[in-house]
């Protein structure tokens, strides 16, 4: 069976969404699935932000992004998975603001050094977050946004879930979606932007 990454920027919800989905279904098929780190921060660069909210977003994504590059750099790859539930879960579920002490326990709850969270503005970490970034945009072969998913090294913009379909529902998408990574002539499928999505806690 072919593995899965799934890039993923942590303030993205609809990348939260598409992880929940994923993983549990992933869990019930036995399928292999990595989680990996990208920047919408990066992708944005250079571009101004239609909002306040979406600047807030680009800040927060550069923040979190150096403090996940240094949870890397500092246990390895297997860091960012323990560590994205804990901070997505209080992002996306609880809808927290996360400030240093938040962060501080989100490191600890996986072991993590909670000097990590002076990582949140340290731009040395900068590179590796570009680095992470790229090696996205390179699966891909295109520049897009969280998530991306690549199924035996063959990546798709996507998928984008307005819930997480939960049981059997969850195992045919899946089923779907490396069906369709094995079809070479299978290029995208799309539909019109549905609104934000409904997170489930």
């Amino acid at each position: 069976m072919a593995d899965v990454d799934l890039y993923l920027d942590p303030v993205c919800p609809f990348s939260w969404v598409t992880a929940r989905w994923l993983r549990d279904a992933a869990q019930s098929t036995q399928t292999p699935v990595v989680l990996r780190q990208m920047s919408l921060a990066v992708l944005n660069e250079g571009q101004d932000a239609d909002d306040a909210k979406q600047q807030r977003m680009m800040e927060r994504s550069t923040r979190l992004g150096r403090l996940f590059a240094a949870a890397v750099d500092e246990r390895g790859p297997d860091a960012f998975e323990g560590l994205y539930d804990s901070v997505g879960r209080r992002i996306h579920v609880r809808g927290d603001e996360l400030d240093t002490d938040a962060i501080r326990e989100a490191l600890a709850e996986n072991g993590l050094e909670e000097r990590l969270a002076e990582a949140l503005d340290d731009s040395g970490f900068d590179d590796a977050v570009r680095r992470a970034h790229q090696a996205s945009q390179e699966a891909l072969g295109d520049e897009a946004g969280s998530p991306i998913i690549a199924v035996g090294g063959r990546a798709f913009s996507g998928p984008v879930l307005t819930r997480a379909p939960n049981g059997r529902d969850g195992v045919r998408l899946l089923e779907a979606v490396l069906t369709m990574a094995a079809v070479p002539e299978f290029a995208a499928l799309q539909r019109p932007h549905q609104g934000p999505p409904t997170i489930d806690a």
